[in-house]
């Protein structure tokens, strides 16, 4: 398998809280909620770096899709790490992540790495990891 992972998505409960937590809380660049006209199809899609994407679909919807029961969402199954430039930059946005309405479950720390990173659980407990890795820094600003 050629690495080509395009789309990450995330199952929500609740697809307007979402694109609120993640558009007008953290920021992320979407058209909004698109598909509406399709029964099970109403999704959001952010633009993240390199071209990947960010979708939020209702975990109903992702369950009649597959076929799967729906089970709450375990925080400790997936991590998202985001990397900044700067290690203010961590302190700014588990600043803004909570304004939004995150959990902070990890302040920003030292890490053992010699970096500094902090948790914090979005509204639907998916778990997101902000950190400066001086090893690992994003491209651009």
């Amino acid at each position: 398998m050629k690495p080509r992972i395009s789309v990450i998505t995330l199952g929500v409960a609740d697809l307007e809280r979402s694109l609120s937590f993640y558009r007008d809380g953290l920021g992320l660049v979407t058209k909004g909620i698109v598909g509406r006209e399709f029964e099970h199809g109403a999704v959001a899609f952010f633009d993240l770096s390199g071209g990947l994407k960010l979708a939020i679909w209702a975990q109903d919807d992702i369950s009649y899709d597959t076929g799967l029961p729906k089970h709450p969402v375990s925080s400790t199954a997936v991590t998202i790490g985001h990397n900044v430039l700067r290690r203010q930059d961590v302190d700014e946005t588990m600043d803004m992540a909570q304004r939004a309405g995150a959990e902070i479950i990890k302040a920003p720390q030292d890490t053992f790495y010699g970096g500094y990173a902090g948790y914090f659980r979005d509204p639907d407990g998916h778990l997101w990891e902000i950190v400066w890795n001086p090893q690992m820094l994003p491209e651009g600003n």
